[in-house]
């Protein structure tokens, strides 16, 4: 029987997987979640964020070049809203009642609200919430915002989003590897564990305030 893994070896594992793949594949594989998150309206299920950031990781390392994997996130993040953009001006308000968005049309509302309040600033603001960073670019498209004003504000955004979340892989990556020198491979995985789970409870405060703005804002 074998034996039960504990967080610890999980957070070990990942660590091994991302080290033992090429290079490249870890490049392409940033890359292409990275868009498919802003383009294809799946950011709901591929976690464009964390992989951007374990490329971080993988660059601390010297697995990968830093400079790579903020160059192919922040141009993966950039095409992708700009295909998104064209998927909502070209097939409209119908691709928000397809099967995918059908059960987040209270999210949508909020997400269309805030464009129209903020305009251009709510593309660079939202790429730092994963349901408006899905549908924002969409949404500009529907509402018809001109292309240069969305690709300015979308530029801006992929250029600060990318550049932050890459470091913030990087710098976990460097305690990560500080650690494991001076004191072992157990505490190094025990930071390790610290910071998913730091990441996990950020998350789930960032989704429970949403879910309360989004109450507090409902009539009655």
């Amino acid at each position: 029987m074998a034996p039960r893994r504990t967080g610890s070896s999980l957070v070990s594992a990942l660590v091994d997987g991302l080290l033992g793949v090429p290079g490249w594949v870890v490049l392409v594989v940033v890359g292409v979640i990275v868009f498919a998150e802003d383009a294809l309206f799946v950011g709901f299920v591929l976690p464009g964020e964390t992989v951007a950031v374990l490329g971080g990781v993988a660059a601390k390392f010297g697995h990968v070049p830093l400079a790579g994997v903020l160059m192919v996130t922040v141009a993966a993040a950039i095409i992708g809203d700009s295909v998104g953009y064209e998927v909502g001006r070209r097939l409209g308000p119908r691709i928000l009642r397809t099967r995918l968005l059908r059960e987040r049309q209270k999210g949508i509302g909020r997400a269309q609200d805030f464009l129209a309040r903020r305009g251009g600033s709510a593309v660079l603001l939202g790429r730092w919430l994963a349901l408006f960073r899905a549908l924002m670019p969409a949404l500009a498209g529907i509402a018809r915002m001109p292309y240069r004003k969305f690709l300015a504000y979308n530029a801006a955004g992929g250029v600060v989003w990318g550049i932050v979340v890459v470091l913030l892989g990087y710098a976990a990556g460097a305690s990560y590897k500080t650690i494991q020198s001076r004191f072992g491979v157990g505490a190094a995985i025990a930071l390790a564990v610290i910071v998913v789970v730091a990441l996990v409870v950020w998350q789930v405060r960032r989704h429970l305030a949403e879910r309360r703005e989004a109450r507090e804002s409902e009539p009655g």
